[in-house]
């Protein structure tokens, strides 16, 4: 009974060492501050810090608020991410954020806390709450459809930056 059990344990040893080493050799994508939303984009970690860039180098800050698990984010982060002209206004216009939680600035849910959620801040740190996308009850919105408005939107939030200067 002993020799029995004793031969099951190291059985049971053996059999989870093994999988322990199967799950470790199983790759997994590096986690980057992208999220998915474009790798050769240069993004910023924190709201604050997107703010300080904002006003540094005189680039608007676009903010993304979006969730894992929201159906809507995930079709709209699909299409964001292989749209060529968005990603290249993005890549060299803004200072870029995606947020999976909310910020203590209440400027940044001016008609609530929902998501996806997209809103732009010029350099002098004003959330520019004009910047709307096509619905009347979620101002800040876009589904995949959106990014021709979404791109014309961008293009906006530039051109307000250079008519400032």
């Amino acid at each position: 009974m002993l020799h029995s059990t004793l031969g099951l344990c190291l059985l049971l040893v053996t059999v989870s060492s093994n999988l322990a080493i199967a799950i470790k050799k199983e790759k997994r994508p590096p986690q980057t501050l992208s999220r998915g939303w474009g790798d050769d984009i240069t993004w910023v970690q924190t709201y604050e810090e997107g703010l300080f860039h904002a006003h540094k180098s005189n680039k608007p800050l676009m903010v993304i608020h979006h969730l894992e698990d929201c159906q809507y984010c995930q079709a709209l982060k699909q299409e964001f991410s292989k749209n060529e002209e968005i990603q290249e206004m993005a890549q060299n216009g803004f200072i870029m954020l995606n947020l999976m939680h909310e910020t203590t600035d209440k400027n940044l849910s001016p008609d609530g806390q929902y998501v996806p959620r997209i809103l732009f801040v010029d350099p002098s740190l004003t959330v520019r709450a004009d910047i709307t996308g096509r619905y009347s009850n979620r101002l800040y919105t876009y589904e995949p459809q959106d990014l021709p408005l979404l791109a014309d939107n961008m293009k906006k939030a530039l051109r307000l930056i250079q008519s400032e200067l």
